[in-house]
């Protein structure tokens, strides 16, 4: 068994010419070019694939060569998962040929044998370079062009991939930051086999979810937790960028802020055993793409004014004319192409690459002393119940009964919020759920007012531009009727808020 370790990029046909200049810059101890051809096998109820299991047969040459490729982990691009391989006399699989402990238990392998089929192919032609780095790393650079194929269909595939055949993981990160300096590169989490999948059920796309809780187990050590959310997060991210990506959905870049915004919590909440230097690049690249995106509330409130003509506005004389205005605020917003180019450029693809690296290497461990480290070993469970005490006082003072709450106070308190319910998905899971749903309730419908009190802003931002005094009261009138409604229901829920017992000791 082999260990594969390897970065996934997604690539355009012409980068061919990019890839080649830099290929030119680096030590090359071996170069080859192949047409692969490959066939993926699985049961008709798909059994391997239930049990997130690769089977394929390729071809090279005269040479078959079955591989098995069983559950691994996939963090930000970076796939490791364990590889068997066995030469075939033929293209017909022996599942024989692996050891017995490559399968899950119970694994009936003669039933499987007698019931897989060919799913679908990949063929495509493959330039590939082995790479001496200067740390003595050797690393296969591999350029795959062709397609994968099922029934009737066909995508093309056009991807760089960087498998680590010996030395350091850092060394696979370092040729990939080199390989990206000029952008075009999106990092994959998608597997040809996983597209073939996709392919042969005549997948139509994913369906946008909303951000869930950390899966954490019981006995986690901080450390474990931390990293267990960090990749929660990214994975998050990840799924939501492959959906803008085939159908350009805005509530999968909002999902994608909704990555970050736990990502930067959980830095903020481990900020009293890690030292805020140990992710200060990380945090300012945060920054600047939660900057990059923070037109996202406008575009879905216009967004939300222009469904159906604008029949929300429709008891407005001036609907018409706000219509007309909000098409043109709108087209001043970023647009998809401009988010494709963003997910390929060079400073988004490094985010990625060192969130992840950082993950992997536990870029935190050289900066924590021996009582940071005894801190972080210690269970998950305690710190959580002290983290989420602090987090509690600093809302409850924000929002106390005392304070009567306008619209701006409101919307200034809605990062706060967000925050807190961001940072409260982190430890969720060590928790009796009915007790944490009831606490959670209130404050996520004060969340939710929040946002559609800002819903209302771009109408409001127009208003004043009326020269018209009648459809300038009329707005005005409208607005604060609205306001007025969602103010009275996020006052009650606050009062309910402030009222439930927490759900930790």
């Amino acid at each position: 068994m082999e260990t594969e370790i390897e970065l996934k990029f997604f690539v355009s046909a012409d980068f061919s010419g990019q890839l080649l200049r830099k290929i030119a810059q680096a030590k090359i101890l071996q170069q080859s070019s192949k047409r692969l051809g490959n066939i993926y096998f699985d049961t008709p109820e798909q059994i391997l694939r239930q049990h997130d299991i690769g089977l394929r047969v390729r071809r090279i040459d005269d040479v078959y060569i079955q591989t098995l490729k069983t559950a691994g982990r996939v963090v930000a691009g970076l796939h490791q998962r364990p590889e068997y391989n066995a030469e075939l006399n033929g293209p017909q699989p022996d599942l024989a040929l692996h050891p017995s402990d490559a399968w899950p238990e119970h694994f009936d392998i003669a039933a499987i044998s007698s019931q897989i089929s060919p799913l679908f192919s990949t063929d495509f032609e493959r330039q590939q370079w082995l790479i001496a780095m200067p740390d003595g790393s050797q690393i296969e650079l591999a350029f795959d062009q062709g397609e994968v194929r099922a029934n009737d269909s066909s995508e093309p595939i056009c991807e760089v991939e960087l498998e680590l055949k010996s030395g350091q993981t850092d060394a696979l990160f370092t040729l990939a930051r080199e390989l990206c300096e000029e952008g075009g590169m999106r990092l994959g989490n998608l597997s040809k086999a996983a597209r073939g999948y996709r392919l042969a059920a005549g997948h139509q796309g994913d369906d946008v979810l909303p951000l869930s809780y950390v899966p954490l187990a019981a006995d986690v050590s901080s450390e474990n937790a931390l990293v267990i959310a960090m990749e929660h997060a990214l994975a998050h991210w990840h799924y939501h960028e492959q959906i803008y990506v085939e159908r350009q959905a805005l509530p999968a870049l909002t999902e994608i802020s909704h990555s970050i915004s736990l990502i930067r919590q959980t830095l903020v909440v481990y900020g009293s055993m890690i030292p805020r230097r140990a992710s200060a690049q990380l945090r300012q690249e945060l920054t600047w793409l939660e900057g990059e995106l923070i037109w996202l509330q406008e575009a879905d409130a216009i967004q939300r004014w222009l469904a159906e003509k604008g029949h929300a506005l429709k008891k407005l004389n001036a609907r018409k004319s706000l219509v007309k205005q909000l098409k043109e605020r709108q087209e001043e917003l970023p647009e998809p192409d401009d988010i494709l180019r963003l997910f390929k450029s060079a400073r988004y693809c490094n985010l990625l690459l060192n969130l992840s690296s950082w993950l992997l290497s536990r870029g935190w461990q050289p900066f924590l002393d021996e009582k940071a480290r005894e801190r972080l070993a210690a269970s998950a469970k305690s710190f959580a119940d002290s983290a989420l005490s602090k987090a509690w006082e600093e809302l409850a003072e924000a929002f106390s009964e005392k304070r009567a709450l306008s619209r701006a106070d409101y919307l200034d308190q809605q990062a706060r919020l967000l925050r807190n319910l961001v940072g409260g998905l982190c430890f969720a899971s060590l928790y009796e759920d009915e007790r944490r749903e009831v606490f959670r309730s209130p404050w996520l419908d004060i969340l939710q007012g929040m946002e559609d009190l800002r819903q209302l802003e771009p109408i409001r931002s127009l208003q004043p531009d009326y020269e018209d005094e009648e459809d300038r009261k009329q707005i005005d009138k409208w607005l604060h009727r609205k306001e007025d409604s969602l103010l009275h229901a996020m006052d009650q829920s606050r009062q309910i808020g402030l009222a439930q017992p927490p759900y930790w000791p």
